[in-house]
C-alpha cells in the first residue's frame, strides 16, 4: 500500500494498481458461445413475456 503524509500530518492510503494488459479478442469458439447464450437468453425472455400475456 502506497502511503504519503501531507503539511498537516494527515495520512493517505493508496491502493497499489493492478498491472495493465490488453484483452485478448475471443476465439471462434468463444463467439459461438456467445451467440448461443444469446439466442438462449432471447428465447427466455419471449416466454416469459409470452406467459405474463397469457396470465394477465
Amino acid at each position: 500500500m502506497y502511503t504519503t503524509v501531507n503539511e498537516d500530518g494527515v495520512l493517505n492510503n493508496y491502493a497499489t494498481e493492478p498491472k495493465m494488459y490488453y484483452a485478448q479478442h475471443p476465439a471462434i469458439w468463444e463467439q459461438r458461445q456467445y451467440v448461443l447464450q444469446g439466442a438462449v437468453a432471447a428465447i427466455f425472455v419471449s416466454a416469459l413475456v409470452v406467459f405474463a400475456f397469457a396470465v394477465s
